[in-house]
């Protein structure tokens, strides 16, 4: 593991105490988890935004999504 220095206002370090008393973790592990979850929410809005494009480009059929409907009401069926 690495060890980095982040600069925090009084508040926000006060906060993060805070929360890491209440979640029963320490001030780094908050922090790491804190950063893991934005980051997974910074991938998922860049997929949607990939995908937002994709369907601007070439937009769905009218009953595009009626065929896929009926597949898998038939797959449904067959188990």
């Amino acid at each position: 593991m690495e060890t980095i220095h982040v600069v925090v206002g009084k508040e926000l370090l006060e906060a993060t105490d805070r929360a890491a008393l209440r979640t029963q973790r320490n001030r780094s592990a908050l922090v790491r988890d804190a950063l893991r979850e934005y980051l997974r929410r910074l991938t998922i809005q860049a997929m949607e935004e990939r995908d937002r494009a994709g369907y601007s480009e070439r937009p769905e059929a009218r009953d595009e999504s009626a065929r896929w409907e009926s597949e898998a009401a038939l797959s449904k069926q067959l188990r």
